[in-house]
């Protein structure tokens, strides 16, 4: 069956602040990039993350689990995960979303999770490596390349199977958030829609524990 025959699969993005990751993969949907599926839905764990705006823009449903609401992790992976069933997820996204969820949505959903994290695996990744603190540690060691790197997500932080990396150069005026905008806008900002539609497109295959990319 033509990939064009398929029903569209249902991309569900759960996110907690600006939305600047949302934001490509709006932007790679409107421009066709994206073949096999749609962003169906998108799920914020804050009331005011500015990411539910650009949904509502482009008219894509929208949902607030708010996080202080539940009183620890389980109760609002729960909450989370029966949401994930009623927009009948096929992908979940994790486009800055702040909250740790329990292991049971990852049994629910294996190898279809998915998260950008502002590093080359195994570098400067796992518990309590997000946002700035990333580039900081990169640049305090030194390193020549950063970069991004788009990967299943398991039940250990950033430990899940590598789909997409690709490589940045780091500058010598660099300050933390330069590089994190450079890494934003040359790699983050394509290899997640790039990965969305190979996914939709069932181009992904796992092999000992390890993502492959299909031919055409």
């Amino acid at each position: 069956m033509n990939i064009s025959d398929k029903p569209l699969k249902n991309i569900i993005v759960l996110v907690s602040g600006g939305g600047t990751n949302l934001q490509a993969l709006i932007d790679a949907q409107n421009n066709g990039q994206i073949i096999g599926g749609k962003i169906s839905c998108v799920i914020s764990s804050n009331p005011n993350a500015y990411a539910l705006v650009r949904a509502k823009e482009n008219g894509i449903p929208t949902r607030i689990i708010p996080r202080k609401s539940y009183k620890d992790n389980k109760s609002y992976s729960e909450a989370v995960l029966e949401a994930l069933y009623e927009e009948y997820a096929d992908l979940i996204v994790l486009a800055g979303f702040m909250t740790i969820l329990d292991k049971s949505i990852v049994k629910a959903y294996p190898y279809k999770i998915i998260n950008v994290h502002p590093a080359l695996i195994p570098s400067f990744c796992g518990q309590g490596f997000y946002g700035l603190k990333v580039h900081e540690e990169a640049l305090k060691y030194g390193v020549k390349i950063s970069g991004a790197t788009v990967h299943f997500v398991n039940e250990i932080a950033d430990a899940g199977a590598i789909i997409m990396q690709k490589a940045v150069a780091v500058k010598n005026d660099d300050t933390p958030e330069k590089l994190q905008k450079r890494i934003m806008q040359e790699a983050e900002w394509k290899i997640l829609p790039e990965t969305v539609s190979l996914f939709c497109q069932d181009r992904i295959e796992i092999n000992n524990g390890k993502a492959y990319i299909k031919e055409d």
